[in-house]
């Protein structure tokens, strides 16, 4: 499992003061106002930011950092994601899963035959969309409800599902 997980990136710089403009991609942006320390990857290196201001702008939040001062120390970040620890994640419930930990799970059916790999999860109104590659690189579409998803188990990278009647069609 990975050890950080991304709860934004970041859109643009605000203002002249260091400020950025952030892209949440958290189910949940006001998760950043309880967010004190955050890791910005740099591409090289995670580096440690303290958060001192937040504000919301909008389907975005801005946020300032105590190690930036100027819009030209921040300019360089634009789009880089900002990750978490773990244990920082906001607490689960019970049959929900982080997405990166989905990604690269290899799927099968309730008939022990393996489906494909979980290359992407699409977020819809009404409920999550898991899109499996097969061998033969076609995509199939599997509704995240529990008639289809039987089970995850995570630690195996592992998913067991149930093809709905025309979801190969």
């Amino acid at each position: 499992m990975e050890p950080y997980l991304r709860v934004g990136v970041i859109a643009s710089t605000h203002g002249l003061k260091g400020e950025v403009k952030v892209y949440p991609t958290t189910d949940d942006k006001e998760r950043f106002c309880d967010l004190k320390h955050v890791f910005l990857d740099t591409g090289n290196e995670y580096k440690s930011l303290e958060v001192t201001s937040v504000k919301f702008f909008r389907k975005q939040v801005i946020l300032k950092f105590r190690e930036f001062n100027d819009i030209n120390e921040i300019e360089k970040y634009k789009g880089k994601d900002l990750l978490i620890a773990r244990e920082q994640a906001v607490p689960l419930a019970e049959n929900e899963n982080f997405i990166v930990d989905l990604l690269g799970m290899k799927v099968w059916t309730d008939q022990g035959e393996l489906l494909g790999v979980l290359t992407d999860v699409l977020k819809t109104g009404a409920n999550d969309v898991y899109v499996v590659e097969t061998e033969e690189k076609k995509e199939i579409l599997l509704p995240a409800i529990p008639s289809c998803i039987l089970e995850v188990k995570v630690e195996e990278e592992k998913m067991t599902v149930h093809l709905l009647e025309g979801l190969l069609e």
